[in-house]
Parts: C-alpha cells; structure tokens; sequence
C-alpha cells in the first residue's frame, strides 16, 4: 500500500516482481545476500522516483534535531562555556559529524529496502532488535527530559515539579495516542520547538550577548582545547559523542524517513493511531531493486536529497543551537562560582540574563527550555515505543496491529515515568549509571552491525565504502573509549574510588 501523498512513483508497479518463482537470475542475485533464516526475504521492486523538489520532503532531520535538542544541549554544553569558556564547542563539530555518518548508514538500508536497521540486523540474529529495544527502554526509564521541563515551569508559575510532570507525561501519551499520523504529530512539534528556538537565538544574539562575547566566539576554532582538569575526561567525552542524538535515536531515524515516504519507505504504511487513525494494511517485511540504469539513477537522487535534508537540519540546527546556547553562557555566567551541572544551571542563567537584560527574557528564556525539553520528552517517548513496537511485529508477532502495540507501549513508558515520579524518586544512581553508559554502548555496538548490513547485504553499487566505512570504524573506537571511560568514571562514584 503506497503512502499518501508520497512521491511521484511511475513505471514502478509494471515491473515488479516477486522474490519467489521469477525465474530472474536478476532479481535472484539481489534477494540472496539477504538471511531468511529469521524472516522472509524481500521482495524485488523498483524504487520510486527521487523527490523533484525537497521542500515537502524536509522533516526527519528537523525531528532528530528538536528531539535530541535537550540537556546536552540547554545544560552540558553551556555548563562547559560557563566553567572554560568556549574552547570546548569544537567538540560538538566532531560528534555531529561522527552521528551524520551514523544516521546516513541507517538511512541508507532502509531508502534501500523500506526496512528499519533493526530489521537488517535481526535477519542475522532473531533477537538484535529487541536486545536495543530494552537498552532504549533501560536508557529512558528516567522520565528526566519532563522533569526538567516541569521544573522550568515552576520557575514561571510555580508549583510541584513532580505533579506537573505527571501532568505533562499524560499529555504525551494523549499526543501519541490519538494523533491520526503520529510522525505528522511529532514533526509539526518538533518544528515549534524549533522554530521557538531559532526565535531566542535572534533575541539572545541582540540583547543577550555582548562584544566582548562575540570578539572570543573565534576560540572555538583558533583556541580548542579539552580541559579534562577542570572538569573531567568522562563529561567531555560525553558532551563530545552525545551532542545532538545518541542511542536508540539515531537508530529510530530510519523509521521516521519511512513514515515521510523516503525511498523504498514510500511502500510501507504509517504508523496511526488505533483510534482516530485509518488502518492501513500490514507491511512485508521489506524490498530490494535491481542496480540497473533506471534504478541506480533514481537512487542517486534520493542519496543526494537525504544527504542534504540531514546535513541542512540535524547538523546545522543542532551545532547553531549549542554553539548559541554555550556563547550566551559564556556572555552571563562564564566565571561564577558554585554552578551546577544539572536543570539548575538554567535558572541561574536565567535570573542572572534577568538582571542583565530584563526580567522579561529571563521568563521568556525559561518558557523556550520549557518547551524545548518537553518536544524532547515527547520525542523520547516516540521513538522508545515506536522501536519495540516495530521489532515486536517484525521478528515476533507478523500478523499483530504495530499501532496498537505501539499505543500499548507509549502509555506503559508514560506509567512507569508516573510511578516513579509518586514514589518520589529522585533520579536513583543506578539509573544515572545506566543511562550514561547504555547510550555509547548501544552506538559501539550498531556502528559494527551497520558495517555489517550495509556492506554485505545490499546490492554491491550502493554499498558503503569510502571515508564513510571509514567513519563508522572511527565511530566503534569512539564510542567503545567513550563506554569504557563512563562506566569505569561511574563506577567510581558509586563504589568510592
């Protein structure tokens, strides 16, 4: 079943033809380097026709990037500008760069095939799908992004943190629950965010942030540093690999470029609500075309277009929004004594921006992080269930309703983070463990797998290769360091060492 409002797609269904009985030695070759040990195989189709104009298609990118827009970004970032000035943000550049290549190889086997990496990586091992579904799962148990954003409203309004946060993980469950399209839902806020975002950095940059500010913003490139003295190797490293993404998000970006039809993705159905959305029919497991002329041509428009809808969004948004939030910073509190590392650095930058500019943007500042970190939150609780729910039909459940399951799941994440909250929790150290190391080690992980899938699985012509492979190879070494180092530097916390 062809998306709606997908694109164009011509002289695509007269020549397909199945995996099964075709007698063509073509499609024969292009099916078989896929195991079916676990799953059928795909199916041989053409690819539809690369996109003729972007601008519709713009989307994915601003999602990774207004869901991944959360601590990294309005606290650790500005927090590092605030103790050492701005001779850190070269490492934002590095980690950006590090998560394009990323989420290019999970874009690229899913434009290939319609297929989520994590459909790739199960057709080697059944059970790959759900050991980074429950990693997703543990990393996110905290309900930390809404409880800061509750916390942020109580700087506005007051109130109980607690409570309103359980208020907003409410709203959350009803956002995801009865959005006809939950993808259209999620972008649309990502977008606000966004855009609300870009609308501080304007305001910030003309009566926040003064000459002297702007005179040292060349440090980031003619003066980097990484001043593991001042405040250990542990948090920059993970300020460096964590900056945008991270995790089981890089790895859900293929399932939102199939719910906005790139690709092969434009033949699967979206993911809708169980209640107000129409049901849509039940995906194969996925496709694969033919490298010949027509195809490899239309594959290089959908390359190309991916390349730059990731490079103009995720990477540009994401390094604009740290390099901003670090300079305003730097321009307010660089030098204060006795800040924190956590959501109370923002309402000291907030009451100091309120002495320096006016009580109005110190509000307006807080209402921006408010709202940026609850998108974040709503983003956290997509793609955690959005991953279990496809792994759940893809390799256990084939004939299950993926929506249903998927509105299971939101609203169990969304109890959980409720529970905890009335238990009053108070972020547990094991949990503050858990999500510092289980992130990287995930990352280590699939880097190696997405060699994997991409190398030997997909037709030869497409295949990574290049200073790509190469990125993927500097991405395990990054992330299996970036692991080892978090985990030992936690369990020295804990254990007293």
């Amino acid at each position: 079943m062809a998306k709606p409002g997908g694109p164009e797609v011509s002289g695509s269904s007269s020549d397909d033809s199945t995996a099964h009985g075709t007698g063509q030695g073509a499609d024969h070759g292009v099916v078989a380097a896929f195991p079916a040990r676990h799953m059928p195989p795909p199916t041989v189709r053409d690819l539809p026709d690369a996109p003729r104009s972007y601008w519709r298609l713009i989307g994915p990118g601003i999602v990774a990037a207004g869901v991944g827009l959360a601590s990294g970004e309005f606290i650790i970032f500005p927090y590092i500008a605030s103790q050492v000035g701005l001779v850190f943000v070269w490492a934002a550049i590095v980690g950006l760069l590090t998560q394009y290549v990323l989420n290019m190889e999970i874009e690229r086997y899913a434009l290939a095939t319609g297929e989520t990496a994590l459909t790739g990586f199960s057709r080697y091992w059944r059970h790959w799908g759900l050991v980074f579904a429950i990693l997703t799962y543990f990393a996110n148990l905290w309900p930390g992004w809404v409880t800061s954003s509750a916390t942020l409203v109580t700087y506005l309004f007051g109130g109980t943190a607690a409570w309103i946060a359980i208020g907003m993980l409410v709203v959350i469950g009803l956002i995801l629950t009865l959005a006809p399209r939950i993808y259209v839902a999620l972008e649309r806020a990502q977008m606000v965010k966004v855009a609300a975002v870009v609308l501080l950095f304007v305001v910030g940059a003309i009566f926040a942030i003064g000459a002297p500010a702007w005179r040292d913003l060349p440090q980031v490139v003619t003066n980097p540093q990484i001043p593991a003295e001042q405040l250990g190797f542990a948090t920059l490293l993970g300020a460096l690999a964590f900056a945008g993404a991270g995790g089981g998000q890089n790895l859900v970006q293929a399932n939102w470029i199939r719910d906005k039809g790139f690709g092969m993705g434009h033949f699967v159905p979206h993911l809708v609500s169980p209640i107000t959305g129409e049901p849509e029919a039940v995906p194969s497991t996925g496709y694969i075309f033919r490298p010949d002329e027509r195809n490899m041509s239309r594959w290089h428009g959908w390359w190309r277009f991916a390349n730059v809808e990731q490079l103009t969004t995720f990477v540009l948004i994401t390094f604009l929004t740290i390099l901003f939030t670090s300079l305003l910073a730097y321009a307010t509190v660089y030098g204060k004594p006795d800040l924190e590392n956590n959501i109370s650095f923002i309402r000291t930058e907030g009451e100091v921006l309120g002495e320096r500019v006016g009580a109005w943007f110190q509000y307006f500042f807080w209402f921006v992080g408010a709202l940026a970190l609850f998108a974040a939150a709503l983003g956290i609780v997509d793609y955690t269930s959005r991953l279990a729910a496809d792994v759940i039909t893809t390799s256990y459940a084939r004939d299950a309703n993926e929506s249903k399951i998927y509105a299971g799941l939101v609203w169990g994440l969304v109890a959980i983070g409720i529970a905890v909250l009335l238990v009053g929790f108070d972020q547990p150290l094991v949990l503050v463990i858990i999500s510092a190391c289980v992130g990287g080690f995930m990352m280590f992980i699939y880097s190696g797998l997405l060699i994997l899938i991409n190398r030997k699985v997909l037709p030869a012509p497409i295949r990574v290769r290049g200073w790509r492979l190469a990125g993927l190879v500097w991405s395990i070494l990054l992330f299996g360091v970036l692991s080892a180092l978090t985990f030992r530097d936690q369990l020295a916390k804990l254990f007293g060492g």
